[in-house]
Order: structure tokens, then sequence, then C-alpha cells
């Protein structure tokens, strides 16, 4: 795991300080910024094979990061993670090149699962759900062209330009039967 250098861009310290210990004592290389300020710093000073990113930083988005880290390092692994989970932001996240997408509360064997992981979203949008529910990230993409078509009444012009995706494209997704979780 050598140069393993894991960026932490976490506003709540406490938080950050207990997972940027748990994962330093599983040989990975932490460095923490409290807000999109000094994550650009620190992206600009290294090159990071991970990232772990608060979707809320006191009130501002971290979304902003997620292609500058891509560009930065084509090959780093990016987790969003949020105590505000919804498909719509995890959508977007997944959009602009996260990989994956926690939902808090998480402990740092559930974040190092999720930012390890392959095809896994893991996603929990209220307390009345299982502890976490596992939706695969073609599944929660179907769900949420579901529900912005279904907004927009069956209109499929209507739903790409809402979604910023060609017409025939949408069309081609909704061909095919939805995917199983």
């Amino acid at each position: 795991m050598e140069n393993s250098h894991i960026l932490l861009v976490e506003d709540d310290e406490v938080f950050a300080e207990v997972i940027s210990r748990a994962l330093s004592n599983r040989g990975y290389e932490v460095a923490h910024a409290q807000d999109n300020e000094q994550a650009k710093q620190l992206i600009g000073s290294c090159s990071y094979n991970y990232a772990i990113l608060d979707l809320n930083l006191g009130g501002e988005t971290s979304l902003e990061l997620i292609p500058r880290l891509k560009q930065s390092a084509v090959a780093i692994r990016i987790l969003m993670l949020t105590g505000y989970a919804s498909i719509a932001t995890a959508v977007e996240a997944i959009k602009l090149g996260a990989d994956n997408y926690l939902s808090k509360p998480a402990d740092a064997d559930e974040i190092l699962g999720a930012l390890l992981s392959e095809d896994q979203l893991h996603l929990k949008i209220d307390s009345q759900q299982s502890p976490m529910e596992h939706m695969s990230v073609r599944r929660l993409e179907w769900e949420h062209i579901q529900k912005v078509l279904q907004e927009n009444g069956g209109n499929i012009s209507a739903t790409a330009r809402q979604l910023k995706m060609h017409r025939r494209t949408l069309q081609r997704k909704l061909q095919k039967h939805p995917v199983a979780k």
C-alpha cells in the first residue's frame, strides 16, 4: 500500500480526526482539508490515490472538487460522504466522476469498503431504511431517470434536457429493463 495518499475533505473536526487516525493506522497517508479552498491548495501540492469528500461543507458543496481531482489524477478514486443523502445528489456526484457515495454515519471500515468498491453504491436515504442498503450505480441512475421522466409528464425531450443528456441516449436507457438492486 505504498504511496496510498488520501485527501479527506471534512468540516467536522472530530469526525475528521477519528477517520484520519483510523486510516493512518491502516497504512494510508491522510491529508485533511476543512473546506474547498484548503482542498484546492492540497490538490495542487500532492498526487492523491483516493479522496473522501463531505458533500456539505458549512453550507457549500464539495461537488466542484470532483472534476479538479479527476484532472489532477485520472486514476483517483473518489468517495462522496454525506449526512444528507439523496438520489439527486448521488447521481450528480457520480456524473461528475465520483466513484461511490456513502451516507453518514459511517465508520472507517465502511468508508474504506465504499472507497475501494468497484460497483456498489452505498446509499441510505432516510432512517426508515435498513442500516445499509446497497444499490448499483445503474439502478440508481434508472430510478433517477424514472423520477425525472415522471416529473416531466413522460416527455422524453424535456427529461433529456433536464438530465443534460442527448435524447437518443435517454431513449436507449429507457429501452433497457430496470437493473436489479
